[in-house]
């Protein structure tokens, strides 16, 4: 398969120690881009995680979903270039001062990263954000979020399949759309997450990047799991397998 679809999957190193990452990630690499760290491995293990992604020379996702006061957050930004990571996730409900505290850092270490702001969390739905004070709906709230991470000079967004099409016709073609979420096509099985997508229907509708995680994790056979999934992102680009 082209490195055009691999570029676009991401495999969520969902893993609760650095064994069974490196184990994980070797597993799938051939057919993903980008090696995805989050808290419950990072917590762990640090930096030795993101050193799975250059062994196998994978950008590597660093998804820590900052939200804190502003300082605190640019020096976190800070700390994620240093370790030479491609993506990082902040929360944009942190608000204007911190999302710009953070790009700024990014401009100002010159890294190669890649900022993302998590609009709303594809485990949530309406009634979710009703208990927290929220009265839009995801797709009212995603997009005001959106507007504000743009706005503040951050280039990338993680939004739900359902609400992509419409970040990208209001973003443009530039913006970087991150979608977690991701079931493949013939699995029912949802977990706990709410709002979700095949990997074909979310490239269609506008997903830069699309993150699977328990789909090929727990798959009997995680090399195949991830393969189908590459096909099927590969499908929806109209790329042509070449092996």
């Amino acid at each position: 398969m082209s490195a055009g679809a691999r570029s676009r999957l991401a495999f969520a190193l969902d893993y609760g120690n650095l064994d069974d990452a490196q184990r994980g990630a070797e597993r799938v690499a051939e057919s993903v881009g980008v090696l995805k760290v989050g808290l419950e491995l990072f917590v762990r293990e640090g930096p030795r995680a993101v050193a799975i992604g250059r062994k196998l020379d994978r950008d590597v996702f660093l998804d820590l979903k900052l939200h804190d006061i502003p300082e605190t957050v640019e020096r976190a930004v800070a700390s994620a270039a240093s370790l030479g990571v491609r993506y990082l996730t902040l929360h944009a409900g942190g608000g204007p001062r911190m999302l710009e505290a953070a790009a700024r850092r990014v401009e100002r270490e010159r890294a190669d990263l890649v900022l993302l702001a998590v609009t709303v969390l594809t485990s949530l739905d309406a009634a979710d954000l009703s208990a927290v004070g929220v009265t839009a709906s995801p797709l009212e709230q995603a997009e005001r979020l959106a507007d504000l991470a743009a706005k503040s000079g951050v280039p990338g967004l993680v939004c739900s399949a359902a609400e992509v099409a419409a970040l990208r016709a209001r973003l443009g073609p530039e913006a970087v759309l991150v979608t977690p979420g991701i079931r493949p096509r013939g699995q029912a099985r949802k977990d706990d997450q709410k709002r979700v997508s095949t990997p074909a229907d979310a490239i269609r509708a506008g997903a830069s990047l699309l993150v699977v995680g328990r789909p090929i994790r727990d798959a009997a056979d995680p090399s195949a799991a991830a393969r189908a999934v590459l096909a099927e992102v590969a499908e929806a680009l109209g790329e042509t397998p070449t092996a």
